[in-house]
C-alpha cells in the first residue's frame, strides 16, 4: 500500500476541472482520493503544509532531451529527471533522436526501463517517424505504439519527399498516433545559424529565414488536411507559423502546437555579442516573433509550452559562435518563466498552468496533468514568490548551458509527488 499524504493550506489549481480553491488534497495508493472533504477513514501518513504555495498537477514536457542513450557526457536519465521533478515536471517526452535512434521497440523499452530505474518521472519515448531518422524508410509504427509510444516524430531530420511524409501520417493515422513536426525546411535553411535579419547581417553570420518555418508548416498542414491525422508542430518560432496553425484549428484541421519557453523571453538581439548560450534551433527570431508568440501562447492557439531541454557539457559553448552546440538546459527555469508571463499580464495564473498540465497533456491524450479523484496523483507544490540564483547549488541538470545563468529567477519548486511518491523535497 503507498503512502497516505494530505497537503493542506496551499491554493489548488487545477485548470482542467476548472479548479482554483483553498483547500485539503488527499492522496494513496497513488491516486488522488478528494479535494477538500476528507474521505471517511483517511489517515495520513504524512501532512504537508503548504501555506503560501500553489498545489497544481506535476508538469507535462512535450520535448526534452535526456541524452542517454548515446551522449551520456551531456546527461543521464538519471541526472536529468532528478532536474526535472525539481523543477515540478513529471511527465516527459523524449525526442527520438537517441543513439541508437527510437525505431525499434527494444530501444523504446530501454529507455523506460532506465527511467523506472532512475525512479524519478514518468519518460514517455517518441518513436521515429522513419527507420534511423533519414527520412526514407517508414518505421514500424505499430510496434513502436504497443512499446509505449504515445507519438512518432522525425526530430529535427528531414524527410526525404512529400510522397514519403504522406504516407507517413497515413500510416500513423491507421494507429491514433500523434505525428510531431518540428517545421523546418532544411533547403531553405541549410547553413544557417541564427535568424536571417539585421543582427545576423550585423555579425557576419548565415541566416535561417522564418520561412524555412512557414513552409515547413503549409505544406505540413496540406498533408493533415488530406491524412486526417492528429498532428502537433513543436517548438514554434515565428509568428507567421502560429498564425497559419491558428487559422487551420479555426478550420477544423486536428492540429496542436508548442513554444519553447525561452522563445517568449527571448529575441535574436539577445546573440549580439556571439552569446552561444543564446545558440538555438530554432533560432531566436525578431522581437515581433516573440511578441507574436506571447499571443498566440495567450489565445491558446499555442496549447503548451516546453523546455526543449538540451543539456551540454561547457566545452559545447565554448567555441566560435557556429562551431558551438545549439540548445539551453532549461528545464529548471521554466516555472520562473512562466510565472515572468503572469507578471507581465500575458496570461492569467491558471492558463498559465494550463500550458504546463492540461494542455499538454490533452495534446498527448495520456492520463496525466489533473487532479481529479481517481487520477495519478502526479502533484507539484511551489512558492510563487521564492528567488533564487539560477545556476546555485540547487541546480540539478548536468548541463549549465542556461541564458539566464546569474539571474535572480522568481518562482521554485518546494516538493512534487510522482503517482504518489515525494520524488523531491527541497526541504529534506
Amino acid at each position: 500500500m503507498g503512502m497516505s499524504i494530505m497537503i493542506e493550506n496551499g491554493r489548488v489549481i487545477d485548470p482542467a476541472n476548472q479548479v482554483d480553491v483553498e483547500a485539503s488534497l488527499y492522496v494513496a495508493d497513488g491516486k488522488v482520493l478528494s479535494l477538500g472533504t476528507k474521505p471517511e477513514g483517511f489517515v495520513a501518513d504524512r501532512t504537508i503544509d503548504a501555506s503560501g504555495q500553489v498545489v497544481c498537477p506535476g508538469f507535462v514536457d512535450l520535448c526534452t532531451r535526456l541524452r542517454e542513450p548515446g551522449l551520456e557526457h551531456k546527461g543521464t536519465i538519471a541526472s536529468e529527471t532528478k532536474a526535472a521533478v525539481s523543477a515540478g515536471f513529471t511527465t516527459l517526452c523524449c525526442p527520438p533522436d537517441t543513439d541508437p535512434v527510437i525505431d525499434t521497440p527494444a530501444v523504446a523499452n530501454l529507455i523506460q526501463e532506465r527511467a523506472q530505474l532512475a525512479g524519478s518521472c514518468c519518460l514517455l519515448p517518441i518513436g521515429a517517424l522513419t527507420k534511423n531518422l533519414e527520412g526514407d524508410s517508414l518505421s514500424e509504427m505499430g510496434a513502436l505504439q504497443a512499446a509505449g509510444c504515445l507519438a512518432v516524430s522525425n526530430a529535427g531530420s528531414a524527410i526525404k519527399s512529400t510522397l514519403i511524409l504522406r504516407r507517413a501520417m497515413e500510416y500513423a493515422a491507421t494507429y491514433d498516433l500523434l505525428v510531431i513536426i518540428r517545421p523546418e525546411d532544411q533547403g531553405l535553411s541549410a547553413g544557417g545559424f541564427v535568424h536571417e535579419g539585421a543582427v545576423s547581417a550585423r555579425l557576419g553570420l548565415p541566416g535561417i529565414p522564418d520561412i524555412a518555418e512557414t513552409t515547413a508548416v503549409a505544406q505540413a498542414l496540406e498533408l493533415i488536411r488530406h491524412t486526417g491525422v492528429r498532428a502537433h508542430f513543436g517548438q514554434l518560432s515565428s509568428v507567421k507559423a502560429a498564425r497559419m496553425i491558428g487559422r487551420a484549428r479555426h478550420e477544423g484541421v486536428p492540429v496542436s502546437a508548442d513554444v519553447s519557453a525561452h522563445q517568449l523571453f527571448l529575441s535574436e538581439l539577445d546573440i549580439s555579442g556571439y552569446n552561444a548560450q543564446c545558440h538555438v534551433r530554432p533560432p531566436l527570431r525578431a522581437e515581433s516573433d516573440r511578441e507574436g508568440l506571447r499571443l498566440a501562447v495567450a489565445e491558446g492557439v499555442i496549447g503548451a509550452i516546453c523546455s526543449d531541454h538540451q543539456p551540454h557539457e561547457s566545452d559545447a559553448k565554448l567555441d566560435l559562435f557556429q562551431s558551438t552546440e545549439p540548445g539551453i538546459a532549461g528545464l529548471e527555469t521554466v516555472l520562473p518563466l512562466l510565472l515572468k508571463l503572469v507578471d507581465d499580464g500575458v496570461l492569467e495564473l491558471n492558463d498559465a498552468i494550463a500550458r504546463l498540465t492540461a494542455g499538454p497533456a490533452d495534446i498527448l491524450g495520456f492520463e496525466c496533468g489533473q487532479l481529479k479523484e481517481g487520477s495519478p496523483a502526479d502533484v507539484t507544490i511551489f512558492d510563487p514568490q521564492k528567488q533564487w540564483q539560477v545556476g546555485d547549488e540547487n541546480w540539478l541538470s548536468a548541463g549549465r548551458n542556461n541564458p539566464f545563468n546569474g539571474q535572480i529567477a522568481t518562482g521554485q519548486v518546494t516538493l512534487t509527488l510522482q503517482s504518489g511518491r515525494v520524488v523531491f523535497d527541497r526541504n529534506s
